[in-house]
């Protein structure tokens, strides 16, 4: 488990100042890259001001990010004592920096990282056959020296590992979504036949190689696992391995890897117990990507002709009708046209002219109706000229309303009389506006415990119930209801 802790040397990839940092461990790898292995503070500070992103950039800010990577263990400070020319010098500690193993390895897998998407993968039929040369140079082996040996497995592993690489990282684009899109374009079929010809004979290459080396490793493999990966493995141990001598026996660890690698050759390119080789996958994956690339760009050229033809066959279709002499010719052609098959019955509320069942649709006047989708994703087009100018027409209004609210406060106050309203003494007929402003009175005082209420004017008043009820005469008919006084305060009225 010493091996599954946090690695503290890449905690500087993901902290929020990681700009900063990545800057300055990105200037000392380029610097590494040239050699130049120690660098003054103030050497990483000037190559710093040459980003226009940093012109505002401190040296204090530095020092403290300089810090930081040197607690991460990204950074390791040698003091200089060659640069000490006063005591303040001393205690200020003029240091060179220098990157670990660990930051050196760290920057170099970022930068892979970055590019990783402009290398792209090639299906190159070349290590086919140098697999298969190497394969059957493997009986020579058993009696050569243990440098070539070495030489031989590492030719070997090299060219299977780059070709399972390359064809993983150039099938993998077909299956990205970015890819999946652009073969669903039209531009796509452009570049179509390039394609299925390249994926064509990388299939052909392959069936033709992989059995070749399938009866080749069939025929083999009992030399080559009894006496050829032993010497193999001897030629590794032959190489000095420090950290392998320093923690103990070598052997298990080399000889457990060279065994994987064997079995991983072997079994791309034979079956196994329950599994099918990685060969027969790959036969599978190009030609399901081959198929899927014709049927894209038939799809897209059949959609292509629709749209051209049917555009076409409407332009001249509205110029047959144009030329009709009369409408029983348009029917004629109508009929041609669409046929009975295909004729819509639609069925509107728009009100007929008239009711006479004789009367023909082409009698009727037009009418327009508007269509919208019956899709979940439709949304009605925003209108983006902007906010009119509505100010004089809010004026208006506001002084209409305050016009009436004055005109109808003036109505109401008429039926105050001594300091009350005695609804059963009103004996004229009411408009319906003063009928809601009253009854709205009444509710009011209903809803307090006291009977007390006050109006929008800001008159106080008290709702007393007399024995009996009233009739309220009113424009919209007559109103009966228990015979309500509204008593006002006298200094409100």
């Amino acid at each position: 488990m010493k091996h599954l802790d946090a690695i503290n040397e890449t905690s500087y990839l993901s902290v929020p100042n990681a700009p900063a940092y990545r800057k300055i461990m990105r200037l000392f790898y380029r610097e590494y890259e040239k050699m130049h292995f120690q660098m003054y503070k103030e050497d990483i500070y000037a190559l710093l001001k040459e980003d226009e992103e940093f012109s505002d950039y401190m040296m204090n800010q530095m020092e403290q990010d300089l810090d930081a990577l040197v607690k991460w263990k990204n950074l390791t400070p040698i003091q200089d004592p060659g640069r000490v020319y006063t005591i303040a010098d001393y205690k200020n500690k003029q240091y060179r920096y220098t990157m670990s193993e660990y930051a050196v390895e760290i920057e170099r897998l970022t930068v892979r990282l970055e590019n990783i998407f402009l290398e792209s993968g090639n299906l190159s039929t070349n290590f086919f056959v140098r697999l298969e040369k190497s394969l059957e140079d493997a009986q020579n082996m058993e009696h050569a020296s243990l440098k070539e040996v070495n030489e031989w497995w590492s030719m070997l592993q090299e060219d299977f590992k780059r070709l399972n690489q390359n064809y993983q990282d150039y099938l993998r684009d077909f299956y990205s979504g970015k890819t999946d899109h652009l073969m669903k374009s039209v531009e796509f079929v452009l570049h179509k036949d390039k394609f299925i010809k390249y994926l064509n004979e990388f299939v052909q290459e392959l069936q033709h190689h992989s059995k070749r080396i399938e009866q080749i490793l069939m025929h083999q493999t009992q030399l080559v696992e009894n006496c050829v990966l032993e010497r193999v493995v001897q030629s590794e141990l032959d190489i000095p391995h420090a950290l392998l001598e320093i923690n103990g026996n070598a052997e298990p660890s080399i000889r457990e890897n060279i065994m994987g690698k064997w079995d991983s050759l072997k079994n791309w390119f034979i079956d196994s117990k329950g599994h099918e080789c990685e060969c027969k996958k790959v036969l599978k994956i190009t030609n399901d990507i081959i198929r899927s690339l014709i049927q894209n760009a038939a799809l897209i050229v059949q959609i292509q002709n629709w749209g051209i033809s049917r555009k076409d066959d409407y332009r001249k279709f509205l110029e047959l009708f144009l030329k009709c002499e009369d409408l029983e010719e348009a029917h004629c052609l109508s009929a041609h046209v669409f046929g009975v098959q295909r004729i819509e019955h639609f069925k509107v509320n728009e009100p007929r002219e008239e009711e006479n069942i004789n009367r023909s649709i082409y009698e009727e006047a037009p009418a327009e109706f508007l269509l919208k989708p019956h899709t979940r994703g439709y949304k009605e087009k925003k209108d983006r000229r902007g906010f009119a100018d509505k100010s004089l027409e809010k004026m208006v209004e506001r002084e209409r309303y305050l016009r009436e609210v004055k005109n109808q406060q003036g109505i109401v106050m008429r039926y105050i009389k001594d300091n009350k309203v005695d609804f059963s003494q009103i004996d004229e007929v009411i408009s319906e506006e003063t009928r809601n402003t009253f009854l709205q009175w009444i509710t009011q005082a209903n809803m307090n415990s006291q009977k007390k209420g006050r109006t929008e004017y800001g008159q106080e008043y008290h709702l007393v119930q007399k024995m009996g009820s009233c009739i309220l005469k009113c424009e919209d008919g007559d109103l009966t209801m228990p015979a309500y006084v509204l008593e006002f305060q006298e200094e409100h009225v």
